[in-house]
């Protein structure tokens, strides 16, 4: 990463580990090759105090290899793409992740896309990976592990009414920027916001942050990519529930 995105990085891991009073667990060191690592979202605008909470755990391990951000193909539909990519941010995709593993990067992707980073206040404390698998195929294509990052609390910087998913179908939102979701919110400054407005960068309230760095899970012999798949967000989905039970929104 160049020094310019690195040090708004570290401002905005700043931020948030004061604002947003982050709170980091790790469950155990990083192997030596590259991994997986694996992340929920909390709410996927421009603003997402997730990736500013996987940044400050990846600081936590003390590790110096560049990761590679797997992102949405609606930031280069939007024309945004070329600024995230000074972030080491690349368009998600099977042949990009494997070209950054072989060339010995950390690979960072967040199976839920837009249906986790968009969804309700009412699933603020599920992960939403709706199925998903491409991300253990991905591993076991690889060969290599996968380092599940929880964080929770992030939901709450915001009110999501609703995620949108009729309006999103109405619209064409799939075809033309690959979205199942246009959610309706409420957030400062801009009060009630629909579809892409809401992805407008607002301030998020100080909602607690709390996030944890799994231990290494890698597939069981035999075991396909849905099975892996299945595995990995449960094991996640364990550790949401577990860090939101008696949670108080915002306040943690």
């Amino acid at each position: 990463m160049r020094p310019l995105p690195k040090m708004l990085v570290d401002a905005g891991v700043a931020f948030a580990r004061i604002y947003n009073r982050l709170e980091i667990r790790n469950c155990g060191a990083l192997p030596g090759g590259p991994v997986l690592f694996v992340a929920n979202h909390g709410f996927g605008g421009i603003v997402d105090l997730n990736l500013l909470a996987v940044a400050a755990a990846y600081d936590e391990l003390g590790d110096d290899r560049d990761v590679v951000t797997l992102t949405h193909a609606m930031a280069w539909k939007l024309g945004i793409g070329r600024v995230i990519e000074e972030f080491d941010a690349r368009p998600a995709g099977h042949d990009t992740a494997m070209k950054a593993i072989g060339d010995g990067k950390h690979v960072l992707v967040f199976p839920g896309g837009d249906i986790d980073a968009m969804k309700p206040w009412s699933d603020r404390n599920k992960v939403l990976f709706s199925g998903r698998s491409g991300f253990a195929q991905l591993a076991l294509e690889a060969g290599v592990p996968i380092v599940p990052i929880v964080t929770a609390g992030a939901g709450e910087s915001l009110y999501v009414l609703s995620n949108g998913k009729r309006l999103a179908e109405l619209i064409g939102a799939k075809k033309l920027l690959r979205l199942h979701s246009l959610p309706v919110s409420v957030s400062v400054p801009w009060g009630l916001s629909v579809g892409l407005a809401g992805l407008l960068p607002y301030l998020p309230l100080p909602t607690k942050l709390v996030t944890t760095i799994l231990p290494t899970m890698v597939p069981h012999e035999g075991e396909t990519a849905e099975e892996f798949a299945e595995r990995v967000h449960a094991v996640m989905q364990d550790e949401m529930t577990a860090l939101t039970s008696g949670r108080r929104p915002v306040v943690g």
